[in-house]
C-alpha cells in the first residue's frame, strides 16, 4: 500500500512539470540581490513565493522578517512553511534560499538573466540552479503529496531564507534566533549540486581569509635608502607564510576533496600607481581552507610569529586583519538518519549510490551544525551556479522533487 501511494505521488510530480517550469520562469524575473551587492533584497520574490505556498495548502506559513534598512521595505524576508503528518514529534525540513548573485558581465550572457528562457530541456536565467531548482522542487514535492490526499508519517516543512549569498545574517542566522527547531528534526539543504547527485556533503573545512598590510616608507625609487620598501617586505612575508603553512599543516583527510588544507595567496591590492616610486604600504590576502582537525587560532598565532620576524628583519610594521575567520562546524555523522534517508531516496529515484564528502567551501549548513543539528547537503545539477548562462536541467528539478517526496513519505 505504501509503495502504491508513493507511486501515485511520484506520478503527480511528473504531471506538475509544466507548473514547476512556469514557477521557475516567474521567480527568475525577481532580481533578489542583496543590498551588499547592489540590489533591493528578496521582498518581491518572497511575496510571490508566499502566495504559492498558500495556494499549495500548507498548514502553516510563518514570516520571520529581519530588519535591514538598506533593503526594500527595510527588511529581509524569511518563510517557514509546514504540513502536518501523523507524527508531530519531529519535522523533515528542506531549506532553500531566495537570494541570487548579480549576473556579472552581461556580455557573457546569451540571454537576459532575468527573463528565463526554456530550451532543450533547460531553464536559463540567474538563480535557476542556485537555488531555485530545489526551492521549486521542494514546494512541488509537497504539492504532489497534498494533491494526492496523502498525510505523511511525520511533519514536513520548508525553510526559505534570504541572504545566503552574503553571509546569512538576515537569513538563517535570524531564523535560528526566532524559531525553535527540534533536536530530532531532519534537515536537508539542497545546495550542493553534482552532475550525478551521488555526493552528500556532511563536513566543511574551516575558513580563514586574511588581509596583510605592510607599512614601510615611501620614497623615490632611485634613492631607496630614504624609504623602506613595503612591497619587498610583503613579498618575503607572503613566501615565508606560504612555505610554513604547507610544511606545518600538511595532514590529509580523504573525506575532503582536495584531502589537504589549502593555503592560497590571492588578492593583491594596488600600492603606488607609478614605476619609479617605492611603496610605503602594501596589502595582499590569503584564502585558507583548513581541515577541521586544526585550530585556526593556533594557525593564526603561527602566522603572527612569522610576521614578527619579517617586521624585525625589514624594520616594517605588519597588520593582519581577518576578513572571514570561522572554525569548522562539527560534521554530520556519515551514518546520521538524515543522511541514510536521503541516500535511500536518491538511489530509488536516480539509481545511484551516494557517498559522503567534505568540502572546502562554506554553506548555511554550518549554522545548523553549530547549533547542534545534523544536516545533509545535496543536489543534482550541472554546477552552473554564479556563472553566465546559468541554467537548471528540468529533469533534475523534477527528479529532485521526487527525491524529497520519497523522503517525506518514508515510513516511521
Amino acid at each position: 500500500m505504501e509503495d502504491k501511494l508513493l507511486d501515485e505521488v511520484l506520478a503527480r510530480v511528473d504531471a506538475l512539470q509544466d507548473d514547476m517550469v512556469r514557477t521557475q520562469v516567474d521567480i527568475t524575473a525577481f532580481p533578489a540581490i542583496s543590498p551588499k551587492s547592489g540590489g533591493e533584497g528578496e521582498w518581491d520574490k518572497a511575496q510571490y513565493i508566499e502566495s504559492l505556498l498558500d495556494e499549495v495548502g500548507f498548514d502553516e506559513v510563518l514570516e520571520y522578517n529581519a530588519p535591514d534598512p538598506d533593503a526594500k521595505k527595510e527588511c529581509r524576508p524569511n518563510l517557514i512553511a509546514r504540513v502536518k503528518g501523523h507524527n508531530h514529534d519531529r519535522t523533515l525540513w528542506f531549506m532553500a534560499h531566495m537570494d541570487v548573485v548579480p549576473p556579472g558581465d552581461l556580455k557573457l550572457w546569451h540571454t537576459d538573466p532575468y527573463k528565463a528562457v526554456v530550451k532543450e530541456g533547460r531553464i536559463y536565467g540567474r538563480g535557476t540552479e542556485d537555488n531555485q531548482q530545489d526551492l521549486v522542487a521542494s514546494i512541488y514535492a509537497i504539492k504532489a503529496i497534498r494533491d494526492a490526499g496523502v498525510t505523511p508519517p511525520h511533519d514536513v516543512g520548508l525553510v526559505i531564507v534570504a541572504d545566503e549569498e552574503t553571509g546569512s545574517k538576515y537569513g538563517l542566522c535570524h531564523v535560528l534566533g526566532e524559531y525553535d527547531f527540534k533536536r530530532e528534526d531532519l534537515i536537508v539543504v539542497p545546495d550542493y549540486p553534482t552532475p550525478d547527485g551521488s555526493k552528500i556533503e556532511v563536513a566543511e573545512k574551516s575558513i580563514a581569509w586574511l588581509r596583510f598590510v605592510t607599512h614601510g616608507g615611501q620614497c623615490h625609487a632611485s634613492m631607496p635608502a630614504k624609504g623602506n620598501n613595503a612591497h619587498r617586505a610583503a613579498a618575503h612575508l607572503l613566501c615565508e607564510i606560504d612555505e610554513m603553512l604547507h610544511q606545518r599543516y600538511g595532514a590529509k583527510n580523504e573525506l575532503f576533496d582536495p584531502p589537504l588544507s589549502t593555503f592560497e595567496p590571492t588578492k593583491k591590492e594596488a600600492n603606488v600607481p607609478n614605476v619609479n616610486t617605492i611603496p610605503g604600504e602594501d596589502a595582499f590576502y590569503f584564502d585558507c581552507r583548513i581541515l577541521p582537525q586544526y585550530d585556526i587560532n593556533e594557525i593564526l598565532s603561527a602566522i603572527q610569529e612569522k610576521a614578527k620576524g619579517v617586521e624585525r628583519r625589514f624594520d616594517v610594521s605588519i597588520a593582519i586583519e581577518p576578513v572571514q575567520f570561522e572554525q569548522a562546524a562539527p560534521p554530520t555523522p556519515a551514518d546520521a538518519e538524515v543522511v541514510n534517508l536521503l541516500s535511500e531516496a536518491v538511489k530509488k529515484i536516480y539509481g545511484v549510490c551516494t557517498k559522503t564528502v567534505g568540502i572546502g567551501g562554506g554553506t548555511v549548513a554550518a549554522y545548523f551544525r553549530r547549533a547542534g543539528y545534523n544536516v545533509a547537503v545535496w543536489g543534482k545539477g550541472d554546477e552552473t551556479e554564479h556563472g553566465p548562462d546559468e541554467y537548471c536541467v528540468i529533469d533534475n528539478m523534477v527528479g529532485d522533487a521526487k527525491v524529497y517526496a520519497t523522503m517525506a513519505l518514508h515510513p516511521e
